[in-house]
């Protein structure tokens, strides 16, 4: 209907001026009534055509033929505003509405197009209801990705925290050692320690002279700690799914995630939270 009252409108005008220019032409040499039944012929075999077009569009069909007797109406049309024009002292205003015929069957054009491409309310609500079922996964979907990156965020600055304040011990503990060990060497170097020992322990070890030799701080042999990072191999998906798989169904009823996962560090196995929780979603 958008479409269609634009239509008729220029059509009714389109058909009013050819009527009064034909009348004008032929009114000065024949009777006035001929040159009516004249301008009405012409726009009578323009309606007869539009007319038909129609029918055959409510029907779902088309005459290549039929629009073409259409067209050749609309352009006699045109031609007789546009000639009414030329011979006219101020053409312009007839030029100006020259164009009509020709806009009317552009228009009729335009509001086949939007029949043969309109949908009825109940469609329109179905993709209404699609887009917007689309619009709501694509927002769960990225407030999801939202909050696994701020847990695995927060994950992360607690275990840099974490190692941070161990390191800080380490060192004090360092430190501790490093005092404890000078001072027990100050104490073994020293010109009176042996003698004040010595002094201490004769009456209840005579005729012995005892050897204090106190711990030497020296080189110590390194403890193996866990594997670094870069030497634990990176699991594929195919390879995570299978052995989160496999954790899952190792008792029944089912294990949980959290249960999953605490067995699948456990094992040795090294993943990110995120790839690990992809994999509990693709096989669970």
């Amino acid at each position: 209907m958008k479409t269609k009252f634009p239509a008729v409108a220029m059509t009714a005008v389109s058909m009013v001026l050819t009527l009064a220019v034909v009348v004008m032409w032929l009114g000065g040499s024949m009777p006035w009534p001929i040159a009516v039944v004249v301008g009405l012929g012409i726009d009578g075999g323009w309606l007869a055509t539009l007319a038909y077009e129609r029918r055959l569009a409510a029907q779902g069909d088309h005459s290549a033929p039929v629009t073409v007797v259409g067209w050749f109406f609309g352009v006699i049309a045109t031609g007789v505003l546009v000639t009414h024009a030329a011979g006219e002292e101020s053409p312009g205003a007839w030029l100006a509405v020259a164009w009509l015929p020709l806009a009317a069957k552009a228009l009729w054009l335009v509001h086949g197009l939007w029949e043969r491409t309109a949908l009825t309310p109940g469609a329109l609500r179905s993709i209404q209801g699609i887009q917007q079922e689309a619009r709501d996964e694509a927002a769960v979907a990225r407030a999801r990705l939202r909050a696994e990156a701020a847990t695995e965020e927060t994950r992360l600055t607690a275990v840099t925290a974490a190692g941070a304040r161990v390191a800080r011990v380490q060192a004090r503990t360092a430190q501790t050692l490093s005092h404890a060990w000078a001072t027990l060497e100050s104490a073994r170097e020293g010109e009176g320690t042996g003698r004040a020992l010595t002094c201490v322990t004769a009456r209840v070890t005579p005729d012995v002279t005892p050897t204090w030799e106190l711990p030497v701080w020296g080189p110590t042999d390194p403890v193996p700690g866990p594997l670094a990072l870069d030497s634990v191999p990176v699991l594929t998906d195919a390879e995570l799914d299978r052995l989160v798989d496999a954790i899952r169904t190792s008792e029944t009823p089912a294990l949980s995630y959290r249960e999953m996962a605490t067995r699948f560090r456990a094992a040795g196995h090294s993943a990110s939270e995120v790839r690990l929780r992809a994999a509990w979603k693709r096989i669970a």
